[in-house]
C-alpha cells in the first residue's frame, strides 16, 4: 500500500494585500469647475457663445456671399486704395476731415472714399460680457483716390495725418485682396447683426479677456485649493475658463478653473 504524502512545495499561500500605487500629481489635471445637478458637464459658463451647427452653416453661407459681393464691388470701383497713417485714436476724426477737405477743396473727382476698418469684439471683464467696436488697424485709415500731386497734398496735409504708407515718400496702393482682408471683419459683424438668434449675433466676434493674461499670478478663491497661489498657463475665453499651475506638496499641479474661481494677484 502506497502512502500519499503532501509536500509544502505543492501549496502556495499568498496572504499579502496588493498595494494600490499612489497617483502622481504630476500626471493629474484637477478640474475645480463648479457643477450642479442642473448644469450638465458639457455646458460652459458662457453657453450662449456656442453655435448650433445648422445656424453656423447658414451664417457661414451668408458671410461667404457678403464677402464675395464686397470683392466684386471693390474690383468695380475706380481708383486705387492707399493707407494713411494717423495719430492713435484719431482715425474717425481723420476720415471726417479728409471727406470735408475733399468737398471744400473741390477734390471729389480725385478723392472718392475713406474707410476706417472696424471689427466687433466681445470683452470679458469681471465675468461680464460686453461687445465693443474697435479699429482693425489702430492708427490707419483707408482712402480710395486717384493719386496726383494735388490729391496727395489734400490728404497729406489733413490734420492728424502723419503720412502715406509706402516706400519712402512714394505711396504704394493696396491690392484688392489686401483691402478685402482689412474689411472682412466689418462684413462679418454686419451679417451677424442681420441674422436673428443669440448665437448668430456672436458669430465671427473675437472674445478677449481683459482681467487675465498668460503668466499672471492668481489666487484660487474657491474649491479645495482655495487660498493657494498659481500661475496662468492657458486661457479659454469662450468657455470662461483657464488653466494654471499650483505648487502642491512640492510639485507643480495643473488646475482647470473657471474665471469666477480665481482672483488676480496685484
Amino acid at each position: 500500500m502506497t502512502e500519499n504524502t503532501t509536500s509544502a512545495d505543492d501549496f502556495e499561500i499568498d496572504l499579502g494585500v496588493p498595494e494600490t500605487p499612489e497617483p502622481s500629481t504630476d500626471d493629474v489635471e484637477i478640474d475645480l469647475g463648479a457643477l450642479t445637478d442642473d448644469e450638465p458637464e458639457d455646458v460652459p459658463e458662457l453657453a450662449e457663445l456656442a453655435e448650433e451647427p445648422e445656424e453656423e452653416d447658414e451664417g457661414d453661407d451668408a458671410t461667404d456671399v457678403a464677402i464675395e459681393a464686397l470683392r466684386q464691388e471693390l474690383e468695380s470701383k475706380y481708383g486705387e486704395w492707399y493707407v494713411i497713417h494717423t495719430y492713435s485714436g484719431m482715425e474717425n476724426r481723420v476720415k471726417q476731415n479728409v471727406d470735408a477737405r475733399s468737398q471744400s477743396l473741390d477734390m471729389e473727382d480725385y478723392i472718392f472714399e475713406t474707410i476706417v476698418p472696424t471689427e466687433d469684439v466681445v470683452e470679458l471683464r469681471n465675468n461680464t460680457r460686453k461687445t465693443v467696436t474697435r479699429c482693425v488697424l489702430p492708427g490707419y485709415v483707408l482712402v480710395r483716390m486717384e493719386l496726383t500731386d494735388e490729391s496727395w497734398g489734400v490728404v497729406r496735409h489733413t490734420p492728424s495725418v502723419t503720412g502715406f504708407v509706402g516706400h519712402g515718400q512714394t505711396p504704394v496702393p493696396l491690392s484688392v485682396d489686401e483691402v478685402l482682408h482689412m474689411l472682412t471683419p466689418s462684413v462679418i459683424a454686419r451679417v451677424a447683426a442681420e441674422t436673428s438668434g443669440t448665437s448668430a449675433r456672436q458669430r465671427g466676434k473675437k472674445v478677449e479677456v481683459i482681467d487675465f493674461e498668460i503668466g499672471d499670478s492668481i489666487m484660487v478663491a474657491d474649491g479645495p485649493f482655495a487660498g493657494m497661489h498659481a500661475t496662468i498657463t492657458e486661457i479659454n475665453p469662450k468657455n470662461a475658463r483657464l488653466k494654471a499651475l499650483v505648487d502642491f506638496m512640492g510639485r507643480e499641479t495643473p488646475l482647470d478653473l473657471e474665471f469666477k474661481q480665481v482672483e488676480k494677484v496685484v
